[in-house]
């Protein structure tokens, strides 16, 4: 599917576009990959991190500014868009900042995929998306909403939105893996509550993901994987057995446990071996029969949440994981 094609990561230099870009180097021989971001210094040592790769392309740039989107994306066959302010506290205190960033961001980024008939886009989301009480969360759920109104936007232009949902991304910038192995050495690690839970996915499998998404997407689903959870204090036992665990209490804007698919939403999602695709209920540009299939519909009352998932992660196959993707030494 990528094969000679031009595709487009906004916010690249993070780390599922540094993932990305291997992948695509790597299996699929595109044309062309642009890195589309705002840090020229990540920029640099991303381009120092793929030896100079002549189909790597690094455009400076905010999603903000529709008018840099527009000439980065001519000729662009596919984009992902990973472009966001992701930080609870941060969010909480620059509100006005993370609006302009994703949503007033996510709208221009659509816009301009439109008009540069871009194929396809798949959008990244958060399992704080579902049910939000932070305002970030509240942020990606008006985000996510915007995309799949995008393919209603197109009208009869090739453009079409898709999204995926996914929980924490072991190894990731963000993750709490590298706290916990920082606070392994010093002997305390600190957890916010013992019977916490949440999703966990690699960054391999956030990759394989987004490649779904492009290869099934009809225009307007959201894409949720099928993941393990996993409590936080077994997570902290995991990576530190001999360490003293502290609780420190749940931080403001935090849940006790994460969701990725409300009940209200099960009701229009169909689930498939290895992932649920939430279908829109709003279908102004295709007709129901043509989403969902060979997935099969979801039981009353369901609901994808951390603490009722019947996948978890054992403290041997974490060690595992971590073990395999080299994450020990973060």
């Amino acid at each position: 599917m990528f094969k000679d094609k031009n595709i487009l990561i906004t916010g690249g230099t993070g780390s599922f576009g540094k993932e990305f870009v291997k992948y695509l180097l790597k299996n699929c021989d595109p044309k062309r990959v642009v890195i589309f971001s705002r840090d020229e210094f990540k920029q640099y040592e991303m381009a120092q991190e793929f030896g100079g790769d002549r189909r790597l392309r690094f455009f400076l740039g905010d999603v903000r500014d529709k008018d840099r989107l527009y000439r980065a994306f001519y000729g662009i066959d596919y984009v992902v868009h990973a472009a966001a302010l992701k930080q609870v506290p941060a969010a909480e205190y620059n509100p006005f900042e993370v609006i302009k960033t994703n949503i007033l961001g996510a709208q221009n980024v659509i816009e301009a995929c439109i008009d540069n008939n871009v194929k396809k886009v798949v959008a990244l989301s958060t399992d704080k998306a579902a049910i939000p009480i932070n305002l970030y969360g509240a942020t990606k759920l008006c985000s996510d909403k915007l995309f799949v109104a995008g393919n209603s936007y197109a009208g009869g232009r090739v453009t079409r939105f898709g999204v995926v949902r996914y929980g924490n991304v072991l190894g990731s910038r963000g993750s709490v893996l590298p706290l916990f192995l920082k606070q392994k050495k010093e002997g305390v690690v600190t957890i916010t509550h013992k019977d916490m839970t949440r999703f966990w996915i690699t960054l391999p499998q956030a990759v394989e993901l987004v490649v779904k998404a492009f290869k099934y997407m009809t225009g307007g689903e959201i894409f949720v994987p099928k993941i393990p959870s996993m409590k936080m204090i077994d997570f902290a036992k995991a990576i530190a057995p001999e360490a003293e665990i502290r609780e420190m209490g749940i931080r403001p804007g935090e849940k006790m446990h994460e969701v990725m698919i409300p009940e209200d939403d099960a009701r229009h999602t169909r689930e498939y071996d290895d992932h649920y695709r939430i279908i829109p209920e709003f279908l102004d540009w295709k007709a129901p029969k043509e989403f969902g299939n060979g997935g099969k519909p979801l039981p009353e009352g369901f609901s994808y949440r951390s603490d009722n998932n019947s996948w978890w992660l054992t403290e041997q196959e974490l060690l595992k994981i971590i073990d395999e993707l080299g994450l020990n030494a973060i």
